[in-house]
């Protein structure tokens, strides 16, 4: 069930108490009465980690660096494939008369399978744990490889993109919902850099690489290595990716409400009505017939249950939801191929049915709205300077190769890279000042500020590289104009994933479904209206609109700062719902 602070008539999704001052006495001492865990520098550990070590919360530095390297390297492995189609276009055009507008037909069905395949794999990953997702998309990624690697007509080549987007679509909703099951919130921003930057190392170099695996072993080898690295992937994740679900419901949140209310006094009611109720009713609740003793408890860091130990090990337990059975999970239980959830009934066949239909839902938050038309237009983007770089830049004056026309990628990582530093790194500090300035109240909308750059930046890159490209400007102006257009890209993705992320903390793969099937179907239109508008319009004139584009939707954070908490708080009770939902009810 959601749990009690729910209810409270003050709660709103996503704003929280970040700072654990509030929670301390006059004379600076611990308050016991508000046993907040926190990190070093006394921010409040959100969510709070239960008592388990099997918690992935409370796993070593080691093991979350780990975890969070193989999903980044898986994003950026379905990221690669899925962009190298074009690299071996001419070829495929030359030996069997594959046409181009094939070519933009199977990116368009790419496009619509990474996006709605998300959908169907949501509820199996509550379900049935999140590795079994990644082993399907990684087998589906060595298929599509293979396949396109065997082309030999235009069906090959369509068909081939199917399995290849499936392949992507984990990355769009599974790795954000991986890493959050990892990391803290304080800490998202910074993780989702590394994933940001993983799918702009895929989607850049990608290309190049497959351009150089073209020149050197044959189109064919493009689609052959993507399935030799994706089907070795697999082995490692088989054998190295540790599965991530925790039911966190299990373990008792004494002071779970004192994080999400913006009143101290409210703050302090709250948590001692919620401790004396826990105190009533687990008073008479028992542990099995195995005795706890104070050994089996000694990993739980806890104030409260160091002064309780002594008197009664086993109601100190008890009140701390710890289970005395709950050692430390085998390596072959850590990668089951599935991991049943708690809530899992029979096959899960009507719980799968019945959280497909209920996760349409998520079309009614505005913040997935806003987020998906940020990062889904920063594809777009993507297909315009793509086609501009492959029309112009292989002509006069300019006369580059095909590798040439794949370097010029680089730049645009490069602002990518500078992007995703100032929308994750250095917002992770912003938003904790911010937070001080408001009485240590966090608001994801604070998330959004470091946007105002981005709205100068990005457009300015959109002018630079297409009106340069239309009139022959210095070649660097145009690879500035590129790393601009990458700062946008790098600045926007991390931003509108982190904000959504702290918006609904609960419920992240579900509002990260919701923002992948905007961002692929706006791909997805675009890439077949990219031509068009281009020869129509002119290159100038198209870059010119694309930037006012981008202005005004960048633009939207200046509504979102009014009334984000307003549509937060309107949509309460549809997260409360999806909430319970992820938990079972």
């Amino acid at each position: 069930m959601a749990r009690k602070h729910y209810e409270d008539e003050d709660f709103i999704p996503g704003t929280v108490n970040i700072f654990a001052s509030k929670y301390d006495n006059e004379d600076g001492t611990p308050n016991k009465q508000a046993d907040l865990k926190k990190d070093k520098n006394g921010v409040i550990l959100l969510p709070q980690p239960s008592s388990s070590p099997n918690d992935p919360l409370n796993w070593s530095s080691l093991r979350k660096g780990w975890h969070l390297i193989l999903v980044c390297f898986i994003t950026a492995l379905t990221a690669a494939t899925s962009n190298d189609a074009a690299s071996a276009s001419d070829a495929m055009n030359e030996i069997y008369g594959i046409t181009y507008d094939a070519f933009n037909t199977g990116a368009g069905i790419l496009f619509i399978f990474i996006g709605w395949s998300c959908i169907f794999f949501a509820p199996a990953s509550s379900l049935y744990g999140r590795r079994i997702t990644y082993m399907i998309c990684l087998l589906s990624g060595c298929l599509g490889c293979m396949w396109f690697g065997l082309t030999k007509k235009t069906s090959d080549s369509l068909f081939s993109q199917i399995f290849v987007g499936l392949s992507e679509s984990c990355t769009e909703a599974q790795v954000q919902q991986s890493i959050s099951d990892v990391f803290f919130q304080h800490q998202l921003g910074s993780t989702l850099t590394l994933y940001i930057l993983s799918i702009s190392i895929g989607s850049f170099l990608g290309p190049l690489i497959a351009n150089y695996i073209g020149e050197g072993q044959g189109f064919r080898w493009i689609g052959y290595w993507g399935a030799i690295i994706c089907g070795g992937t697999l082995v490692v994740v088989f054998f190295g990716c540790e599965e991530t679900v925790f039911d966190r419901t299990k373990y008792i949140p004494i002071i779970d409400s004192a994080v999400s209310n913006s009143s101290d006094d409210q703050i302090d009611t709250n948590v001692q009505d919620k401790k004396e109720n826990a105190d009533e009713e687990i008073s008479d609740e028992k542990i099995g017939s195995e005795t706890v003793t104070t050994d089996k408890i000694k990993h739980v860091n806890s104030p409260r249950l160091m002064t309780m130990t002594s008197e009664n090990p086993e109601t100190a337990a008890q009140e701390l939801g710890y289970n005395a059975e709950d050692e430390k999970w085998s390596y072959w239980k850590r990668i089951a191929v599935i991991t049943p959830s708690s809530y899992l009934k029979g096959t899960g066949f009507l719980q799968y049915i019945y959280r497909f239909v209920i996760y349409f839902k998520v079309f009614t938050i505005p913040a997935v709205w806003f987020s998906g038309i940020l990062w889904g237009l920063q594809d777009a983007y993507m297909s315009f300077f793509l086609t501009t770089q492959d029309d112009y830049f292989t002509e006069d004056p300019w006369n580059y190769t095909e590798n040439g026309v794949a370097i010029m990628n680089v730049p645009t990582l490069i602002g990518a890279v500078i992007g995703c530093i100032m929308s994750g790194i250095i917002s992770d500090y912003h938003i904790l000042w911010l937070a001080k300035r408001n009485n240590s109240i966090y608001e994801p909308e604070m998330r959004l500020w470091l946007l105002i750059v981005t709205m100068i930046i990005s457009p300015l890159g959109l002018i630079m590289f297409g009106v340069g490209a239309a009139r022959q400007w210095p070649w660097q102006a145009i690879y500035v104009g590129l790393g601009f257009i990458g700062f946008g890209w790098g600045s926007i993705g991390d931003t509108a994933m982190s904000y959504l992320m702290d918006s609904y903390p609960e419920i992240v793969i579900q509002g990260m479904v919701g923002v992948s099937i905007i961002n692929n179907t706006l791909a997805c239109i675009f890439t077949f209206t990219c031509s068009q508008w281009l020869e129509s319009s002119g290159t100038q004139n198209t870059y010119i609109a694309l930037a006012v584009i981008d202005i005004v939707t960048i633009g939207m954070v200046f509504p979102m700062f009014w009334y984000g908490k307003k549509f937060r708080k309107m949509t309460k009770g549809l997260y409360i719902n999806l909430v319970e939902l992820s938990q079972g009810n």
